[in-house]
């Protein structure tokens, strides 16, 4: 069967996105997103096999939810680079997770997913359980298994926030409530694979945080605002009405969010010019990241756009949280913030800004 290809209705700097959906022999959904249509025919093998299972139980006393999900235990550990699961398939050798020889920039389902469409409903005494109902997806950018948001092309940078756009579309249409593209780096943070590579979460419900934040903008806080009255203190660079900064109220050292100045609800909605400042500013925050720190910086990134339904008054932000509080020195999240939430800042915001500033 002929794997359906689409373009996208958006366009960057007038070039066409193309998107070839092909379904794996498990069942999970591939895509391969390029200015050029991937018309490659697949390496022949075995997919890679996939599980499941896992379940939505709520905390009676925090007011959220947490995923339980046994399956992920066995997930893929820091593999050699010959058994690479992100990298592309090389014909007479083991199937990767994308079985063609040359992508561009690739989505699939999760081989280990927390959230996926067809959980079961569960039942369960004592305590309120829901199916994870959801989608889990891995966004790799690029075949090559070295690189970061940093060393990776504007265009590529372009193409990988379109990617994410149509993925937004796709989970909310899906019935997701909430989305999260988010991309761990750096063994400090956990992360098993070291291909360059983010993930993409869709949740069937709102998760507390995001939550307060959109009950915040209904109530009228202004983010766009407060941004523009801190000034250029707080600010570490700019591009295409879009500031790098270091929120005031920052809970890491070193945290850096980017947010457009004339606010707006989600990626989908950016203007041409806010795209390409958006897309500049990912690889500029790492770069400055690593500069400032001389070492590849472990940090998580995670983009915060408005709920399904929840556009009206949401500003949309891109956060950056650094496991660095110095050059040599790991920031640990110990009992303090674990068991209150609240967290110690060792580095003043505004000095986060000014070092940063100056790393490039």
């Amino acid at each position: 069967m002929t794997d359906p290809m689409t373009m996208l209705s958006r366009k960057v700097d007038g070039r066409d996105i193309h998107r070839r959906q092909h379904r794996k022999s498990d069942g999970r959904d591939l895509f391969l997103y390029g200015y050029e249509p991937n018309t490659a025919s697949r390496v022949e093998g075995e997919d890679l096999q996939t599980t499941a299972g896992s379940e939505l139980r709520w905390h009676p006393l925090r007011g959220d939810w947490s995923i339980y999900a046994a399956g992920r235990q066995n997930r893929t550990y820091k593999p050699s680079a010959a058994a690479n699961p992100l990298a592309p398939s090389k014909p007479g050798a083991p199937l990767t997770e994308i079985p063609f020889s040359d992508f561009e920039l690739a989505v699939f389902s999760n081989r280990f997913p927390s959230l996926y469409p067809s959980a079961p409903e569960i039942e369960g005494a004592g305590v309120e359980i829901r199916a994870a109902q959801g989608a889990c997806e891995v966004i790799v950018y690029s075949p090559d298994d070295q690189g970061s948001l940093a060393t990776l092309s504007q265009a590529r940078r372009r193409l990988l926030l379109e990617a994410w756009i149509d993925r937004y579309a796709a989970m909310f249409d899906a019935g997701c409530a909430f989305v999260l593209p988010f991309e761990n780096r750096g063994d400090e943070v956990g992360v098993t694979l070291h291909h360059p590579h983010g993930q993409i979460y869709g949740f069937p419900i709102v998760p507390t945080p995001q939550q307060q934040a959109a009950n915040a903008f209904e109530a009228g806080y202004d983010l766009a605002g407060d941004v523009q009255s801190w000034g250029e203190t707080y600010w570490v660079s700019q591009a295409g009405g879009l500031a790098s900064y270091a929120p005031r109220y920052a809970r890491f050292p070193y945290e850096v969010w980017i947010s457009a100045l004339e606010p707006v609800s989600g990626p989908w909605a950016f203007t041409e010019e806010q795209a390409d400042g958006f897309a500049h500013l990912l690889g500029d925050t790492v770069r400055r990241y690593d500069a400032f720190f001389g070492r590849e910086t472990p940090c998580m990134l995670s983009l915060h756009a408005a709920p399904y339904g929840r556009d009206g008054r949401f500003q949309f932000t891109a956060q950056f949280y650094p496991l660095l509080r110095a050059p040599d020195r790991v920031k640990y999240l110990a009992s303090v913030e674990q068991a209150t939430g609240v967290f110690t800042v060792d580095v003043m915001p505004r000095h986060a800004a000014d070092r940063l500033r100056g790393a490039i």
